[in-house]
């Protein structure tokens, strides 16, 4: 994992979320809106949030989209499983950061074994091990 992304992912995500929570809650909407149109705005400002941090860390979309999808599912579990909402957004927001560390880690093995085995690309599609997997040929042997 990418530490150093780990740490600018979640401190950016919890500067955007304190931003973004400081402008609603600044807003004339009355504690009805949130109490009826929290389980719609929470999500919605999250996913916001999250294109801001992609935007300053130059991220791949998808990556936030994903990140949020996890943060949010961790943080909406923790809130149904007692937690305050602020203690599920923390917890959003330490998932939100480890998606997004260990992205660039996970990208750069896959880059440095594509180029360490030789085959990279190669093979059927279907078999992400590629031809000449010991795996492969111990099932091809077990089979006779």
């Amino acid at each position: 994992m990418d530490k150093s992304l780990f740490w600018k992912a979640a401190l950016i995500q919890a500067a955007a979320v304190a931003v973004v929570s400081g402008i609603l809650i600044a807003l004339p909407l009355g504690d009805d809106f949130f109490e009826d149109y929290g389980i719609v705005a929470g999500p919605i400002a999250w996913v916001v949030c999250a294109a801001i941090t992609a935007l300053i860390l130059k991220l791949p979309w998808s990556l936030a989209v994903f990140a949020a999808a996890a943060g949010g599912v961790a943080g909406g579990l923790a809130a149904a499983a007692g937690a305050k909402h602020w203690m599920g957004v923390i917890i959003a927001i330490a998932v939100f950061g480890a998606c997004c560390g260990g992205y660039e880690a996970a990208q750069r093995e896959m880059a440095a074994e594509g180029e360490g085995s030789g085959r990279a690309g190669a093979g059927d599609p279907a078999d992400p091990a590629g031809p000449g997997d010991p795996a492969d040929r111990e099932r091809s042997t077990s089979a006779r």
